[in-house]
């Protein structure tokens, strides 16, 4: 409870201290940290049961031999590691129960339906590989449904948006490395993770084809208008060094996450465009295919999906495609 693990650690810190500080200095010091708390949730960290741990590497040792990503795993490490933590209960021991009981203890903190439906997702896979495995007699996740929220409808990047988007690339620092980002964004709909790990070698601008390595070291080829080419080649012409990273920081080392979205933040708050970030171009490009007549399948195996319920949600439909296609199947 957090007020008790306040208590604990006002408590220890006058124990530890009491042989540094005179009472008077003490009485004060301490009065100012029940103060400062006031303003802060304090949860103690207890150790985790051995059983815990042991499962718990069991699961992420198989994730990795099944090609997950480093980014997935760490994930899932952290996800299921914080309710084993909070919970402090053997594995084999949790129910059904315990794992609402924390869930809601986390919707009451104000964790948004989205935020709580991964968590619930995270667990569900760690039980249920647990429950296949024969390392627990039943599933606690097995009768946690969905959690539903409110559903915000999904924006792409305008067509005027974009246009405010690359002029104002101009304007800004490392301009031509940020018009080429942005270009390459919009055109390949790439996962920033794939962005970033490219190599030049991988890029072909005779055949505008990039050779991606996606999710699960699954390569797949994406493609280059005329447009992205164009910027992506100035870009690589106006660089002097030998990296073969496709896209370099400030420092001349591989650019990371941070970076690009750093980058995009300061750009949409220039050219006056809400919410820019790099999968908000992968939904655009999604949208847009297949507005034009591409078939799902296609926007799928371009995306890197394996199922098509996952492209589904990427495509965008407004209002007015709605209309257009109840006039074009109605008259």
């Amino acid at each position: 409870m957090p007020m008790e693990a306040k208590i604990s650690l006002i408590n220890k810190t006058e124990k530890a201290l009491s042989s540094h500080v005179t009472a008077d200095n003490m009485d004060t010091m301490l009065r100012t940290l029940a103060d400062t708390l006031q303003e802060f949730d304090v949860y103690e960290i207890k150790q985790q049961t051995a059983d815990t741990v042991d499962l718990l590497k069991c699961y992420l040792d198989a994730l990795k031999v099944e090609g997950r990503s480093p980014g997935t795993i760490e994930k899932y490490r952290y996800n299921v590691g914080r309710l084993l933590n909070d919970l402090q209960v053997p594995v084999r021991q949790i129910t059904v129960y315990h794992i609402r009981e924390w869930l809601t203890k986390e919707q009451n903190r104000g964790l948004s339906a989205c935020t709580l439906d991964g968590d619930r997702q995270d667990f569900s896979a760690f039980f249920g590989w647990l429950h296949r495995e024969g390392l627990i007699e039943r599933n606690p996740m097995g009768s946690i449904r969905k959690i539903k929220g409110e559903k915000k409808k999904k924006k792409i990047i305008t067509s005027s948006e974009m246009e405010r988007l690359n002029d104002n690339t101009q304007e800004m620092k490392y301009s031509v490395r940020n018009r080429a980002i942005v270009e390459f964004l919009r055109a390949t709909g790439c996962r920033i993770s794939e962005v970033l790990k490219l190599n030049r070698n991988e890029v072909h601008l005779n055949t505008m084809e990039v050779v991606v390595m996606g999710k699960g070291s699954k390569e797949r080829i994406v493609y280059l208008d005329e447009v992205a080419a164009m910027y992506l080649k100035q870009y690589l012409e106006s660089r002097t060094d030998d990296d073969p990273a496709l896209f370099l920081g400030q420092r001349g080392e591989r650019l990371k996450a941070g970076g690009v979205r750093a980058m995009l933040n300061k750009l949409a708050e220039k050219s006056n465009v809400e919410h820019v970030h790099p999968h908000k171009f992968r939904r655009t490009l999604a949208t847009n295919l297949n507005r034009r007549g591409m078939p799902i399948q296609e926007v799928a195996n371009l995306l890197g999906h394996e199922k098509l319920d996952t492209t589904m949600k990427y495509v965008v439909l407004n209002d007015e495609d709605l209309k257009h296609d109840y006039r074009k199947y109605t008259v």
